[in-house]
């Protein structure tokens, strides 16, 4: 995942409501969310590439996603991020227990979000671990808290959309913002001005990478309303999914 945008309130009828973009070359292979044939009980998109998933919930309520760190560094590691994931979705031990027990040197940079139905928990190999408090949180390429534009104003959209009743539509709708900031709100990392420029949406529609997918999640007391919007290249839009279920006590 490139954006993740999230609400957090485990005393409301929706503790975590998610909205989040998917950015990725649009050449490498992956399914779209779906039950598992040989886990069931996860829904979620599969990376056909290096395996595991960047976004998925399980039948149980649980919750992981994944963003990489925008560094530089060797372009292979040992283990795929999204195992991280799909190690958390499949396992049955709390949020903050799985985050201290991991070994995170066989993984490049990453930021991993985990809800395990009570707690959610931030955990990164290029920064900390914490159990975070109720709030509206956005999270990119860097560590938690980093103010870049997109995650800033999808941080005030999503803020607005949860005032009320969080719909999935229009999660996905606010996920499609495409204004790019001002140069002088750009990240400064060392990269081309206009490299900046054409990730520095919240949505990116390009020929070769881009969005390839916006998820909305909305995990209620007893419920999950999960809607998947497919993306191809220049930002086309594809298939639409939904699914909802009931979570397993």
């Amino acid at each position: 995942m490139c954006l993740v945008l999230f609400a957090f309130d485990p005393d409301s009828s929706h503790p975590l409501v998610v909205a989040a973009n998917r950015d990725e070359f649009y050449a490498r292979p992956a399914r779209a969310a779906h039950y598992w044939e040989d886990r069931p009980a996860l829904l979620a998109g599969r990376d056909l590439s290096a395996g595991g998933t960047w976004l998925g919930v399980s039948r149980s309520g649980r919750f992981a996603t994944v963003t990489n760190f925008a560094e530089e560094g060797p372009s292979e590691a040992p283990l795929s991020r999204g195992l991280l994931t799909e190690g958390f979705l499949s396992a049955t031990t709390d949020a903050h227990a799985f985050a201290h027990g991991l070994h995170t040197g066989a993984y490049r940079g990453f930021n991993l979000l985990l809800f395990d139905g009570e707690r959610l928990v931030y955990t990164s190999n290029r920064g900390h671990t914490e159990d975070l408090a109720p709030g509206v949180y956005g999270l990119a390429n860097a560590e938690l808290g980093a103010t870049w534009p997109k995650v800033m104003r999808g941080r005030q959209a999503l803020a607005a959309e949860v005032a009320g009743t969080p719909d999935p539509d229009r999660l996905i709708e606010l996920l499609a913002d495409r204004t790019v900031p001002p140069d002088r709100e750009l990240p400064k990392r060392g990269r081309p001005l206009e490299l900046e420029r054409r990730v520095a949406s919240c949505f990116i529609a390009g020929d070769d990478y881009g969005t390839r997918a916006s998820t909305a999640v909305v995990i209620g007391r007893r419920r999950v309303t999960f809607v998947e919007q497919e993306y191809f290249a220049r930002g086309r839009p594809g298939g639409r999914a939904t699914f909802e279920f009931d979570i397993e006590t």
